[in-house]
């Protein structure tokens, strides 16, 4: 009677979860949205003038930056994802969201994440050609070529993502639908199922560390046979140019790695971290990145700063 009683009360479609926030530091919300809010102003600002000045600039449609406007557009969808619904919980207190709506926001959330770690990849194996053959630049990152790598970027991306729709599909959810958190992600929710959640926790585990690992020795295997070329150039000016290029990316490859491997190993072995901390620093990471992107791209490659200072102060750039 009690199995069939659980069973009556399970269902695998629930209506919709609440999202609270941040427990504990309810009385601090409003404080932290107003940063937050800010942060996600200057990324959205930020990504839109990247993409506008990469799509209306000839000078512009190179490799690199069509990698990089591809980087800007998953930023942007990475941050609308997650930060609107975030901060009417900062304002408004818990908010309601329907069992459709969380494995939506779930998916883009993780797929602009798997999205982004795959573009830095290619990013990197732009700079290596560019660097070290820059004689047949032209010849071997062809469009066909770059087709096939924004094909190649979208499809592992969905294909290692997708597979969490289905694993939390699969569970009946009995307990009360409350999330302790601002936005769902896909263990957060499993942990609300009253089944065994073994294969969710294994694989949220296994395939994220699997891809920013392989993607992290890809892009160091790239950046040593970089730097060993760069020092490698005769010329002073060279060595300067060439690093000065890859400085932007190195910044934010930084950016992005250091706190998705930290979250990562904190979520599954930092027990004594309060919660509170684990959702602080994961707001921050869909809100601080994509806004630092374009001020970093901005400010240290001159293409880009040249098009900036001219779209905003045409009159000094005669």
């Amino acid at each position: 009677k009690l199995i069939m009683a659980t069973f009556n009360l399970s269902s695998f479609n629930p209506g919709f979860f609440i999202l609270l926030g941040i427990p504990g530091l309810e009385q601090f919300h409003i404080w932290i949205g107003i940063p937050f809010f800010i942060i996600y102003l200057v990324a959205f600002a930020g990504n839109s003038i990247l993409l506008y000045l990469i799509f209306m600039e000839r000078s512009l449609h190179e490799p690199m930056f069509f990698f990089l406007s591809m980087l800007a557009a998953t930023d942007l969808i990475l941050c609308n994802t997650c930060v609107p619904k975030t901060f009417s919980i900062f304002c408004l207190g818990p908010q309601q969201i329907t069992f459709p709506g969380c494995l939506t926001q779930m998916f883009f959330l993780h797929f602009s994440f798997a999205m982004d770690s795959a573009i830095l990849l290619a990013m990197a194996f732009d700079r290596y050609v560019a660097i070290c053959f820059p004689l047949r630049y032209t010849t071997i990152l062809t469009h066909r070529i770059i087709t096939k790598i924004v094909v190649a970027i979208v499809s592992r991306s969905f294909c290692i993502i997708f597979p969490c729709v289905f694993l939390l599909k699969r569970l009946p959810f009995c307990r009360a639908l409350i999330v302790p958190h601002t936005y769902c992600e896909h263990i957060g929710i499993a942990r609300l199922a009253c089944a065994d959640i073994s294969i969710n926790i294994w694989y949220g585990f296994a395939v994220p560390i699997m891809t920013i690992m392989s993607d992290l020795i890809l892009i160091g295997i790239s950046y040593t046979v970089i730097l060993r070329a760069v020092f490698n150039l005769p010329s002073r000016d060279a060595r300067h140019k060439a690093l000065s290029t890859c400085g932007s990316h190195v910044c934010v490859i930084l950016i992005f790695y250091t706190p998705a491997i930290f979250s990562v190993l904190a979520h599954r072995f930092g027990h004594n971290i309060p919660h509170s901390f684990h959702i602080l620093f994961a707001n921050l990471y869909v809100a601080v990145p994509p806004a630092i992107n374009p001020i970093i791209y901005g400010v240290k490659t001159k293409q880009i700063r040249d098009k900036i200072n001219l779209l905003f102060f045409p009159k000094a750039n005669p």
